[in-house]
């Protein structure tokens, strides 16, 4: 913001400066023209010079207050435009006067209450289409159980594992709308055992888990979901090849790295398979895979203040690496 500020005083005193010499330009050859220097006495010369001085020290003066009660306005113009672009759709600018600036703030506050209002219907419908679908599901699960005696058991089998995924598709799509609508400040910050969190879901699939996390706030059951997910994609993706999850202390936090020996992630995809329903070619019929559950690590490890990466596990693999800070705060 003082960048700006300052580039906003440099063009426009740059501008004023280009102005005045120019003006000191026209003057002296106008003045010269018609007075040669021979018939211009010493002490007018320097009398001249120091008006000119003058006169342009009052221009910079007087400009001053017009020049800050710009830049002002564009500050708080971008500052509301950066909240924005972060994520806080509530942000408007406060609009003032009649001018092109004021006309501008109009416009971005036109442009964000729509945007806004799209995005609120659509989280909305988002959810409650999520939530709806609950009763059918529960119906389907229980027509199928009833139909353990007269349909073989490859039948119930693939039947159980559709209801599965499409379960965990809807689980997973009302946490990323409960994730959009809860502001991150609100979220719960408690003291949180995140070793033991990481040693439970290891013991709970057979990864190996080495290392302690440090001591850090947050909420356990979003931290505790994150760490599902990134082993379930390790699992599915590893195969039976051993997964491996590191705990390491890091500058004011902890560094968590889950590593598979799977096909691994192509350097281009390494940052789109955190998008919401991407998934690499090749694995759309992966079971168990919807392709939210990345996206859903990195909502939780930001709204806690963190960040997740891709990285290549040497020759072989993938390894999700984690960063968390100790107290848990959300990412600006």
């Amino acid at each position: 913001m003082r960048n700006f500020s300052s580039r906003m005083y440099v063009r426009i005193y740059s501008t004023l400066l280009a102005c005045i010499v120019l003006a000191v330009l026209m003057f002296g050859y106008i003045h010269f023209w018609f007075a040669p220097p021979r018939h211009m006495p010493r002490n007018a010369t320097i009398a001249v010079t120091m008006l000119l001085l003058m006169i342009a020290i009052v221009i910079a003066a007087g400009a001053y207050p017009v020049v800050r009660r710009i830049t002002r306005r564009l500050e708080q113009l971008q500052t509301s435009v950066q909240a924005w672009g972060r994520g806080d759709l509530t942000a408007r600018v406060e609009v003032k006067g009649a001018d092109e600036v004021a006309q501008l703030a109009a416009s971005f506050n036109d442009s964000a209450a729509r945007i806004e209002a799209l995005v609120g219907a659509q989280k909305s419908l988002l959810a409650n289409a999520s939530h709806e679908l609950r009763s059918p599901l529960a119906r389907i699960r229980m027509a199928v159980e009833l139909l353990q005696d007269s349909a073989s058991p490859a039948i119930r089998q693939e039947l159980a594992r559709n209801i599965s995924e499409l379960d965990q598709l809807i689980d997973e799509v009302l946490l990323a709308s409960r994730l959009d609508a809860v502001p991150p400040d609100s979220a719960a910050q408690d003291d949180v055992d995140l070793t033991g969190i990481v040693a439970e879901e290891c013991a709970r699939l057979g990864a190996a888990l080495d290392g302690v996390a440090n001591p850090m706030r947050g909420d356990a059951i979003l931290l505790r979901r994150m760490v599902r997910n990134l082993l379930e994609n390790a699992r599915r993706h590893g195969g039976a090849a051993e997964v491996c999850v590191m705990l390491a202390s890091a500058a004011g936090g902890t560094m968590l790295d889950v590593c598979d020996r799977g096909p691994g992630v192509p350097p281009a995809e390494r940052e789109r398979i955190f998008e919401p329903f991407y998934r690499l070619p090749g694995t759309l019929e992966k079971a168990g895979s919807v392709g939210l559950g990345l996206s859903l690590v990195r909502q939780i490890a930001r709204r806690h203040g963190g960040e997740v990466e891709c990285l290549p596990n040497g020759e072989h693999g993938a390894c999700f690496r984690v960063t968390l800070p100790s107290g848990g705060q959300p990412s600006a």
